[in-house]
């Protein structure tokens, strides 16, 4: 079966590295799609993301990184996939949870949430922005291979 998992991934993070990593070890496939979202102006441009997501993962043959206008159920629904997230807390949870009753609804399509990890649990994409523009080191919070793509952007 295919994961598909879904972010701005303004930046990657850790966090987002380690669950698509376990879904990996989970499923026969990953497709992550890197995506734009409309509600939020992002710190990274559309090439870097798609860039930095697809550096952080060229070693690992189970992941493939895409970008997708369009629904999200759908693309998943067409591939016979299942929509794969992370959640750190209680309110990544209630929401992940409205979403995938939306998408089960739309398409028909299953959710799966993965829990994060203790240590990861504090890392948003949010939280490394916030770091970049007040020019704070970001090395802990981001992945080796995607901090050369983010440090020249903020540069």
């Amino acid at each position: 079966m295919t994961a598909v998992i879904t972010g701005t991934f303004d930046p990657i993070t850790v966090g987002h590295e380690d669950i698509i990593n376990r879904a990996s070890k989970l499923f026969d496939k990953v497709v992550v799609v890197v995506t734009d979202n409309t509600e939020k102006k992002n710190l990274l441009t559309d090439g870097i993301r798609f860039e930095s997501v697809k550096a952080v993962f060229e070693d690992n043959t189970k992941v493939e990184v895409t970008r997708l206008k369009g629904l999200v159920s759908e693309f998943v629904k067409s591939i016979g996939g299942v929509i794969v997230r992370g959640v750190r807390g209680t309110i990544d949870f209630d929401y992940e949870k409205m979403l995938s009753d939306i998408n089960r609804e739309l398409e028909g399509v299953d959710t799966v949430l993965i829990p994060a990890r203790k240590e990861y649990a504090f890392i948003s994409s949010t939280f490394v922005r916030d770091l970049i523009i007040y020019g704070r080191p970001i090395d802990k919070y981001v992945p080796e291979k995607a901090l050369k793509f983010i440090k020249n952007e903020a540069d």
